[in-house]
């Protein structure tokens, strides 16, 4: 079961959107993700998910400091005003043995 995160993120029609996921708090200390995640929406088939990558530079995500490799990033377009988007955000990590995490994120979208 994916954990489901507390963050409700308002995004705008239209637009071309970055979001940021952090995984840290999942991650062991000297984890962090690896390869490419995945990213797939759960509620409809508007959204379009691009440039899909775990984090190469430390990142500010909700006012914290995230290091390199902790995060996953994405763009997403296609959104339509008045609707929420559930979307899954799938990542490795560099355990051994390696583990998957799994996250849901609510958009809403103005």
């Amino acid at each position: 079961m994916p954990i489901k995160l507390d963050q409700r993120p308002t995004i705008s029609a239209g637009a071309t959107e970055v979001a940021s996921i952090d995984f840290t708090e999942q991650l062991d200390s000297t984890e962090t993700l690896t390869g490419a995640p995945t990213i797939a929406e759960i509620t409809t088939a508007d959204l379009t998910f691009s440039n899909k990558v775990v984090s190469t530079a430390a990142l500010t995500i909700l006012d914290r400091e995230v290091a390199v490799g902790r995060a996953v990033q994405f763009k997403v377009t296609g959104q339509k005003a008045g609707t929420q988007y559930q979307v899954r955000i799938t990542a490795s990590t560099t355990s051994t043995p390696a583990r998957t995490l799994v996250f849901d994120a609510i958009f809403n979208c103005i």
